[in-house]
């Protein structure tokens, strides 16, 4: 019996648990008779341990839907016996009878926050699947920084009426629908990017963690390949997707969130639906689905709302980068009735939780109820005018002679990409809290060596051609840097320049980051000791000519929008 169920009699309903206290007119939680017992402190980090991949032990406690063993009403114990004999009424379900009682205690507590963590520990804490990611991600639910999190939307296709979708004997999917998820470290902003599936990239080797405990290295792709192909292909897990976005991006990415296509059909019917609106009918001539939507506003859910996300039919170009439009019209429609509808209703609150976690999937450092609550919690702070949605920018593939797939675009994605690693706002944030000190910005601080004492090896990393060859010219001799190299490419691309030293080389550094005009961003210590070894300085895109400062845009001219723009303006 784990530390939650301690003290509770077998088959106790929670509902019968909340008692009222005569003297401070207050419900409380009551085990046993005991004190309310705390809830679990969600907020402390937890240290990963080695765990095969898929779901926890367990699965979700049954509760008995009769009354307790040995709960006599006629028992003269006081005020809570009294309590319990006046409310007393027929019997209904179990689990329908705790929603309902439990939904009207938690209006008065919700405020508090502590009563709902206990029930949403107690009751859903067995739907939550988690896989071990190994070393990529955080430990922490959120550190003091900024945040990423991958929502990840796999094309598995098993279940009741997926069917028209085309079910597949591969269970596991591909990485569908990607959004990444960047939180301001002062959670004032946050900025969604969905990563088209038919993006070429090039996807890293990953370590997996195997069912018997062993891990296993998944070689990554030879040049560029599909995007959606590094998760599931070959057994690659949701860490490897992690990878590639990491590799994609430069962000480090704490967290992933993923869900199947059932969850689609059971969060929009949990939240009441959803308000989309059209311009023209929308209807799928293909006829996989039995979309048929009329112009104009419409609020949808369950099998409607995942062939609405899916379709591509009757879209201007019928392209996944439309439909990629259409989903996030769609995610900001369902934050806004999360927001302005269902926080306000503990019952609604509740299904939507039932609903979200037995299609979720989490890292285990997220990978409890309570953790998931300090995280929707936190993201809860911020304004939905401050949550910009857009595509990352993107060009046909150059390679095709009829282009399927798509690019990244040299211009505007490293530009994106920027402004994320230094976590500037792509919205006006007009109440901004004052920014914490950060790490990042602390390396920028301290001594200087000489330009004479500075070693630095220079590769061309994604910057203009023959990039390194010129910036190593323009140290010797321009700026006093005597003891820097050329080293031609780097083995691989990087998504912005970035300076590799070690500790010891912190003061060269510094110095060769005021003579490149370098931002904090773009400084990458290692644990290692250098000794008299180079450091590596990394041209990526972003870097223009030598002796001009590397800097980060404030903006970049790219399709956007907001949470808090309605789909339907009437």
């Amino acid at each position: 019996m784990d530390a939650q169920s301690r003290g509770r009699a077998e088959g106790a309903d929670p509902a019968d648990q909340w008692v009222l206290n005569p003297r401070t007119g207050d419900y409380e939680l009551r085990l046993d008779g005991g004190p309310p017992p705390a809830p679990p402190a969600p907020s402390v980090p937890r240290q990963r341990t080695p765990q095969a991949p898929g779901p926890r032990p367990g699965g979700p406690r049954e509760r008995d839907p009769g009354p307790r063993d040995g709960d006599d009403d006629t028992a003269p114990d006081g005020p809570r016996d009294a309590h319990r004999r006046k409310r007393r009424q027929p019997k209904r379900s179990g689990r329908r009878k705790a929603l309902m009682w439990t939904g009207g205690v938690m209006g008065l507590v919700l405020v508090g926050g502590s009563a709902f963590a206990y029930y949403w520990w107690d009751r859903l804490g067995g739907n939550i699947d988690t896989v071990d990611i190994g070393d990529v991600g955080s430990a922490t639910v959120l550190g003091d920084g900024p945040a990423n999190i991958l929502v990840i939307g796999n094309d598995v296709r098993t279940g009741e009426g997926n069917e028209a979708y085309g079910n597949r004997d591969n269970v596991t999917g591909h990485a569908d629908t990607t959004l990444l998820f960047h939180v301001a470290r002062d959670r004032s902003n946050a900025t969604v990017v969905s990563i088209p599936r038919d993006l070429m990239t090039e996807i890293p080797d990953c370590e997996t963690r195997q069912s018997d405990g062993s891990t296993k290295t998944i070689p990554g792709s030879e040049g560029r390949t599909k995007f959606n192909e590094s998760y599931g292909v070959e057994g690659r897990d949701p860490g490897c997707t992690m990878r590639t976005v990491e590799q994609l991006t430069g962000l480090d990415v704490d967290h992933f969130m993923m869900f199947d296509f059932n969850a689609v059909k059971t969060l929009s019917t949990a939240v009441g639906g959803v308000e989309v609106c059209l311009e023209e009918p929308l209807k799928d001539t293909s006829g996989g689905t039995k979309l048929d939507l009329p112009a104009g506003k419409t609020t949808i859910q369950g099998e409607e709302a995942l062939s609405f996300l899916r379709n591509r039919h009757g879209l201007k170009n019928e392209s996944d980068l439309d439909r990629i439009g259409m989903q996030q019209k769609f995610v900001a429609s369902m934050l806004r009735r999360l927001k302005e509808d269902t926080l306000g209703s503990p019952t609604k609150m509740l299904d939507v939780a039932d609903a979200a976690t037995k299609s979720l999937t989490v890292d285990q450092a997220i990978g409890s109820p309570g953790k998931l609550l300090t995280l929707a919690k936190e993201l809860g702070k911020i304004d939905l005018k401050n949550i910009t949605l857009m595509t990352l920018p993107v060009i046909d593939n150059p390679d095709e002679p009829r282009p399927i797939t798509v690019v990244p675009d040299p211009a505007k994605a490293p530009q994106v990409f920027s402004m994320l690693q230094d976590d500037v706002s792509f919205t006006e944030v007009k109440k901004q809290k004052k920014k914490a000190k950060d790490k990042q910005d602390a390396l920028l601080k301290g001594a200087r060596a000489e330009a004479s004492a500075v070693r630095v090896d220079v590769l061309n990393g994604g910057g203009p051609q023959g990039a390194a060859g010129e910036t190593v010219t323009w140290l010797q001799n321009s700026q006093g840097v005597s003891r820097s190299a050329n080293q031609g490419n780097a083995p691989a691309k990087v998504s912005r320049t970035q300076l590799v030293y070690a500790p010891d080389q912190a003061d060269q550094a510094r110095k060769l980051a005021d003579l490149m005009g370098l931002p904090a961003a773009a400084m990458k210590p290692t644990a290692e000791a250098g000794g008299d070894g180079p450091m590596t300085l990394t041209l990526g895109p972003d870097f223009t000519k030598a002796g001009v400062p590397v800097a980060t845009p404030k903006k970049v001219d790219v399709p956007q929008s907001r949470a808090d723009e309605k789909m339907c303006k009437a």
